[in-house]
């Protein structure tokens, strides 16, 4: 008769090591390809390892073609200018939510919470008028403006993180003469860090991979970003992959190494966060 706990056991590895494959199959097939010459790549199996892990002309060439440093500083500009108008409109606006009680407040947040459950793909038509409207098709600014807009996310972590500082803070600071403002830069957001930074890694990753507004809203070769970069590699008919690959090692770096180093951040902002 078979154990029951080893059953389970046994399933639960077999599904881990699953889950593995499926997180590592992918990046193994482009790191593998990314070495590869164009003749290794026609003439044998993508699973197969390069002759040498030395050959860096894919990489040299695909910074080239897909004009990378372009692309890179599209992209950061985009995120840089998106992350301060954020970071800001973001913090002030639950600041006053959840440290004032006005008219209407609860409805002004359940707007937000209404706009997170309208599909995207009814509302493309309207945003993109209105971008063309203001002018700002084919301008960096048009996707600013889109990425600016309400963020469910930023909003829910930044109030819990204020409802969370105690509200005698800012009874000694009026105290001691503070304006709401004054109090707001000098007390709130510098307590506001970690979910600063949660925010800021989150909103970077999403807009640095983000394929469809940069392709919709900036069709212009000079105002590519790293997500279509990519695009240059791919003819009519076909597109030279080990090229690709290579591209795709270099534009995955910034973002790994973005993780890497400051996961604990998110984890830490989400969890705090959620706790009121």
């Amino acid at each position: 008769m078979v154990n029951p706990n080893k059953f389970a056991a046994a399933l639960k590895y077999a599904v881990l090591f699953i889950a593995v494959f499926v997180v590592l199959f992918p990046p193994y097939i482009i790191v593998v390809n990314a070495f590869k010459t164009k003749e290794a790549f026609q003439t044998t199996s993508s699973v197969e390892l390069p002759d040498s892990f030395f050959y860096f002309d894919n990489f040299v060439q695909a910074f080239k073609q897909a004009k990378l440093p372009l692309a890179f500083g599209n992209t950061l500009t985009i995120i840089g200018v998106t992350l301060v108008l954020n970071i800001l409109l973001g913090s002030a606006f639950c600041y006053a939510v959840a440290r004032f009680d006005f008219k209407f407040k609860n409805v002004l947040v359940g707007l937000f919470l209404f706009a997170t459950i309208i599909p995207q793909i009814t509302t493309q038509v309207v945003n993109y008028k209105t971008i063309q409207m203001l002018g700002l098709t084919n301008d960096l600014m048009g996707p600013v403006l889109l990425y600016v807009g309400a963020d469910i996310i930023q909003i829910y972590i930044y109030l819990q993180f204020i409802r969370n500082i105690p509200y005698e803070l800012d009874e000694s600071a009026m105290l001691e003469g503070a304006s709401l403002i004054r109090i707001y830069r000098s007390i709130i957001f510098p307590l506001l860090a970690p979910a600063t930074a949660t925010i800021i890694i989150l909103k970077t990753i999403n807009i640095y991979n983000d394929f469809f507004v940069p392709y919709l809203y900036l069709p212009r070769a000079e105002n590519i970003v790293v997500s279509t970069s990519l695009m240059r590699f791919f003819g009519v008919n076909s597109g030279d992959w080990q090229l690709i690959s290579a591209a795709i090692l270099i534009i995955m770096i910034p973002t790994a190494l973005l993780y890497l180093f400051l996961q604990k951040y998110i984890f830490a902002g989400v969890t705090n966060g959620a706790v009121k």
